[in-house]
């Protein structure tokens, strides 16, 4: 499925359970796509306990950039591609959430697309290297609960619990949480079928 943005079209891939209970939207990091390890890993658990889930790139990936550009443009194209998925399944609760720069967008967008909570993988807490620039009032503003799951050796850093409603910190993990992707999905599946 493909939705126009202001910033051009954006992909959407959904794969619906067979009873749906809640959405889960997904999306990229900055550089990445929607068939990274642990985006994967989150869809297969949640389609196995109930949850139908849109992968989406976005609009900056599809035209090439490896940066998002302004949050503000961001921002509102990924709220188009919501309203256009929440169209056909109004009925249906939806979790957002994404990896890296994609949590950071289903952090700053979760009230404004009526999520009930957010998933956020690898949360990049921090540049690397640069603590003093914290990101940790995108989480607290989310405004719904917030699932952090992150690596104990991220170099983007590791948010604090007062942060998000749950932080799962995985160790041996890394930014790509590809050490154990399985185990991501386990724990995220587990979390959003609160909210169902």
């Amino acid at each position: 499925m493909q939705v126009m943005t202001p910033r051009g079209p954006a992909l959407v891939e959904i794969e619906e359970a067979a009873d749906p209970r809640l959405l889960l939207v997904l999306t990229h990091g900055s550089a990445g796509g929607v068939d990274a390890p642990d985006l994967l890993a989150v869809r297969d658990a949640a389609l196995a306990a109930g949850a139908s889930v849109a992968r989406v790139t976005q609009a900056f990936r599809v035209a090439g950039a490896r940066a998002p550009g302004s949050p503000v443009k961001q921002d509102e194209a990924w709220e188009i591609v919501l309203r256009e998925l929440r169209a056909d399944r109004a009925e249906l609760p939806v979790v957002q959430g994404g990896r890296s720069n994609g949590a950071r967008v289903a952090c700053r967008t979760a009230k404004a697309v009526g999520a009930s909570a957010v998933v956020a993988l690898a949360f990049p807490l921090h540049p690397p290297g640069r603590p003093e620039r914290s990101r940790a009032d995108e989480l607290r503003g989310a405004g719904v609960d917030v699932l952090v799951v992150n690596g104990d050796r991220d170099p983007f850093g590791i948010p604090e619990a007062v942060d998000a409603a749950r932080l799962v910190v995985l160790p041996g993990e890394n930014h790509d949480l590809k050490r154990d992707p399985a185990k991501v999905g386990e724990i995220v599946a587990e979390w959003i079928m609160n909210y169902a």
